[in-house]
């Protein structure tokens, strides 16, 4: 095996690892029947699922006024984005995944400036988090499309604009304490995770075919 596909299969197995203790993927969203590369497809959904099981804890944090849990969730937020970058690193280069992490510390930003300005009522703040959170979608998506040519910048910027709006809804639930409209969201937020990791696996496989498992 070359040193570069060992190298991307250590960062995936790693991450994998890493991110399946914060799993909770629903049972009606079951992996592809056939997935091109089946370990970077199910390390590519436990790192994206981290990322929404940590986000969801803040906003769960602090509308409980929980300090202690908020700084625990936005610490595992900013580790689960060091290994969605790494991952990505892993096939474009140490570069590439610095990129990719100032990116995601972009929609983190956004995400956790939401939740805050939401909490507190703060309509301007709000405003600003969610034009914030648009533009990094649009600079995600063209990173990607830049990187993958399997990946259209129209249809990435699409499903993060649909992820951002995830967040939205969720957050504006947890703050007004509909726990029952929220579950509803949140099993479609972890639906949406399966569509977003699923289509960066299967464009990294097409254009890997030799690095990707």
């Amino acid at each position: 095996m070359k040193p570069s596909i060992c190298l991307s299969a250590l960062v995936l197995a790693a991450a994998f690892a890493a991110a399946t203790p914060a799993l909770a993927t629903p049972a009606d969203t079951p992996m592809s029947a056939v997935p091109a590369a089946p370990k970077l497809d199910a390390a590519l959904r436990a790192l994206w699922h981290g990322h929404v099981v940590h986000t969801r804890d803040y906003a769960l944090a602090v509308h409980a006024h929980d300090s202690a849990k908020a700084k625990a969730a936005a610490d595992a937020v900013v580790a689960n984005a060091r290994q969605i970058a790494d991952a990505v690193g892993g096939f474009y280069g140490k570069p590439a995944g610095a990129r990719m992490l100032d990116l995601l510390a972009g929609h983190w930003g956004g995400v956790k400036a939401l939740t805050d300005a939401r909490a507190a009522n703060d309509a301007a703040a709000e405003r600003k988090a969610m034009a914030d959170l648009q533009s990094n979608a649009t600079e995600i998506a063209r990173f990607l499309a830049g990187a993958n040519p399997n990946l259209p910048q129209n249809a990435v910027q699409g499903l993060l604009a649909a992820h951002v709006a995830h967040h939205a809804t969720q957050i504006q639930q947890i703050m007004a304490g509909d726990m029952k409209g929220e579950q509803s969201t949140w099993q479609a937020m972890q639906a949406h995770m399966d569509v977003i990791s699923d289509a960066l696996a299967a464009a990294i496989a097409k254009q890997f075919p030799d690095k990707a498992a």
